[in-house]
């Protein structure tokens, strides 16, 4: 059975967080702050993944540990653009795809 619209992650507010993270506050008032080379690296385009193996092909070397957002634009209700410093802006995270992402106390398990 599908999500209800309430269920669903969705951003109430995106912003950069200091000069290279995005912070994420939901609709369920949980807070995500991601740093910015982590999700970088998280980019699902078809550019960093392997389409038809699912296999990620960006490797961590390729990716500086000082890459930073430029900017952050909504796409569509279901996902974020980021515009990286470092001309990639291919990879649309989505909503439920960004939540998952979340390594804060309360998102993973002991």
């Amino acid at each position: 059975m599908p999500a209800s619209p309430q269920n669903k992650p969705i951003p109430r507010k995106v912003s950069r967080s200091g000069e290279r993270d995005v912070h994420i506050i939901w609709n369920d008032g949980h807070e995500s702050l991601f740093e910015a080379c982590f999700l970088r690296l998280q980019c699902p385009c078809a550019s960093c993944v392997d389409e038809m193996t699912g296999q990620r092909v960006l490797q961590d070397e390729q990716v500086s540990n000082t890459v930073s957002p430029k900017s952050v634009e909504l796409v569509g209700r279901y996902a974020i653009r980021v515009w990286w410093d470092d001309g990639h802006s291919s990879g649309i995270y989505t909503f439920e795809f960004l939540r998952g992402l979340c390594s804060c106390v309360s998102c993973r398990p002991n």
